[in-house]
Parts: C-alpha cells; structure tokens; sequence
C-alpha cells in the first residue's frame, strides 16, 4: 500500500464513528512540519502567525516546542483575545483601525505588555491617541519595512501592496515620530517579503514561469537582504533597544534567517502545509490538515458526488485556489461545475469504488482559511482520534 492510501486508511478508521463533513490535523505531520521549520531557522526563534493556524490548543502546542517563540496575529480584537488566554507575546501582523480595541489596550496594564500594533504612518498614531478614551499605558509599536521588487526604475513592481515606507530615511523618521511622542515605544521593525515567502518556485507542468519565479526570488532576496540591513542600522541610529527584527514565511525561512540583521522568522502556513506551499525546491512539507466530506450521490460511472466543497482560498481568483481532492487519488472536478457550495461532483476510476457515505479527503489551498469552515479539528495520531478542540469559529470567534 502506498503511503497516500495508507494515510487515508488511517484516517477512515480514525473518524469511523463520525459524520463528514469535518476536519481533521495529523499530529505526526504537524509535528515534522514544525521540526522542518526550526531546522530551517538555524536557531533563530519562529513566531507563529495565527492566521495560519486559528486554533487555540495548536498554538499552544506549537509554542511549548523549543525554538518557537510569540505569535504573530492578524487583527487587534484577535490579539487581546489571545492576550487575555494567556500568549503573552503578540505581534499584530497589520495596522488596525480599530478604535474600541484600542481603548482596552490602552486601560490594561497586562494587555499593552503582552501586545504589540503596526504601524506604517503617523497618522496611526493620531489614531491610537484619539481611541484611547483615558487609557494611558504605553502602547507597544513595530514598524513594517516594504518588501517589493522594483525593477525598471520602479515601473514594475513585484511584490505586495502593504507598507508605504520603502527607504531607511523613511522608516527612521516614523521612528523619530514615535519616540518623541509620549505613550508609546518603539520595539521592532517587520518585513514580510511574501513574493519569495508565498509563491512557490517549482510549479508542476509550467518550467518556465517556474525558472522566472526563481529568478524574481534571487534578485529580491538580495536586493532585500542588502535594504533591510540599511534600514535596521538607520532605525537603531534612533531606536538603540530595538527588541526584535521579524521577517520571512513559509517559504523563505532559511533566506530570511540567513541575514544578521533579521532577529527572528515568522511562518505558520508550513504547519499544516496548504496546497499552494507544494511548489517550493528549498522544501519539502507533510500534509498535515485536511478535510473530508461524505458521498451522498453516485450519478453514474466514475461520478460521485460530495456535500459541500466549495471552500475557495482569499487572493487572486484561480484554479490555484480551490482546495483539491487528495485521497483516494484519482478523482478531479467536473469542469462544468467544480466545487460547490451545497454539492460537488467528482470524475475518475476511484469514484466506482466509493458508496454512498463514503469520505473523501480534500486539502485546502491555503492554511488557516480551513477553520473558517469548520468548529472542530479532531487530532488523530497513528489511527485513533485523540483529541477533538475547536477553531476560532469553534469558540464562537471570527475576527475577519
């Protein structure tokens, strides 16, 4: 048997007594994952991005590993909730505008110790002043570093539309605006450069966008390597007790780490390792998450049919963001209908040997975006279920 069909037995008689649809997370993988990620940090310590993972007892499982270290998050009320659980290193990824959040942070003596915001203007900090309703504790601040490629003098640009300050004068003048400015510290600059850390390079069937990607991903490694150790030096000049430089992904974590000036990784897609992370030479991960839904129909000779399924993933519409059907092997989508929201047909030999009730196993396209569907993940080690812990939807959250 080979080792797909062996995963799949193991998981149809893990969840035998439960009813698809559900969602489940080999702990085996997740843990090889997590030791892939460490090895490919080289002792810098990884912080976790939640968005990745949105599951409370996985965060804390993936923390209570050496070599992991704080959590980096995707919104403020996300960031006090976890604050409140007890992380006590958050760094939100992303600049909020979210005023209500803001004045409980800034009236909580445990909660502005344990948080940090971003920030790419000054006119977040006229924010987070405004929002603050009495609340006078000082209010942690990182800095985000633009990561594009410009190329062309700068007529194209390669890379995500986040941070506007670009330059290492840029970003030590926001330093300056807040160092001066009564209730916040400055304590680390972030950099995410998701054009190396979130597209992969070896990309089945197309060579050739596959050797341009990695080309685009050598020169941005370099240009950034050389930018951000230009930009960490002139931020220092006014910020001396900087507290941490983050960057990398998934994707760029030995890249990233190599550089002197970068103090720590961030990744948390590689835990479960998507779909979209199967297009990468500098690694190799184990499907870790995965989801299964029942068959409820057999419309004819290699068709069955599926409840639910159509789970796309954010970005950029494409095939490249369905989830795919991974176990048994063999089955594709019905081009006229692909997943669906109530239904989804599925073509191939391995649909003539599935019944009705049958599970079919599915991997998303990206990580986290799984448990906006599901309440539950139910860990399963070897062939049992061993535990069965909610999402953030599960706890009756959804923060986006």
């Amino acid at each position: 048997m080979n080792p797909r069909a062996t995963d799949r037995a193991r998981y149809d008689r893990a969840t035998a007594p439960l009813d698809a649809p559900l969602a489940l997370v080999d702990l085996a993988a997740f843990d090889a994952n997590a030791d892939d990620l460490l090895r490919r940090a080289g002792g810098k310590p990884v912080r976790v991005a939640s968005k990745s993972v949105r599951c409370r007892a996985l965060l804390e499982r993936v923390l209570a590993r050496d070599g992991f270290a704080g959590i980096m998050s995707f919104t403020l009320a996300e960031s006090l909730w976890l604050a409140r659980a007890g992380f006590e290193d958050v760094l939100l990824a992303y600049p909020s505008a979210d005023r209500a959040a803001y004045a409980q942070l800034a009236a909580d003596p445990k909660l502005a110790a344990a948080v940090t915001v971003m920030i790419d203007d000054p006119a977040h900090l006229e924010l987070i002043d405004a929002a603050r309703d009495g609340g006078a504790e000082e209010i942690r601040v990182c800095l985000e570093l633009d990561t594009s490629l410009r190329m062309l003098g700068g007529r194209v640009r390669v890379g995500a539309l986040r941070s506007p300050l670009r330059e290492p004068a840029q970003l030590a003048e926001l330093a300056r605006s807040v160092v001066r400015r009564p209730g916040f510290r400055l304590v680390g600059l972030m950099a995410y450069e998701g054009h190396v850390a979130g597209v992969g390079d070896s990309v089945a069937g197309r060579p050739f966008r596959s050797r341009a990607v990695r080309l685009m991903q050598s020169a941005a490694r370099k240009e950034l390597a050389e930018r951000r150790a230009a930009v960490v030096r002139a931020v220092r000049t006014v910020a001396p007790d900087l507290e941490f430089v983050n960057g990398g992904g998934t994707g760029s974590v030995q890249h990233t780490a190599a550089e002197d000036a970068v103090t720590e990784i961030a990744a948390g897609s590689g835990l479960y390792q998507p779909r979209l992370f199967d297009n990468y030479t500098s690694f190799s991960g184990r499907p870790a998450a995965l989801f299964a839904l029942p068959v409820v129909r057999r419309p004819g000779v290699g068709v069955v049919t599926v409840l639910g399924g159509g789970y796309p993933a954010s970005g950029a519409a494409g095939r490249d963001r369905l989830p795919v059907p991974y176990l048994p092997e063999g089955l594709r989508y019905d081009a006229q209908e692909g997943p669906g929201e109530v239904q989804t047909p599925l073509l191939g030999s391995a649909a003539d040997d599935l019944l009705i009730g049958d599970k079919v196993w599915f991997r998303h396209a990206k990580a986290g975006e799984l448990c906006e569907r599901f309440d539950t993940l139910h860990l399963v080690e070897d062939d049992r279920v061993v535990a069965s812990v909610p999402t953030y939807r599960g706890e009756g959250l959804t923060f986006l």
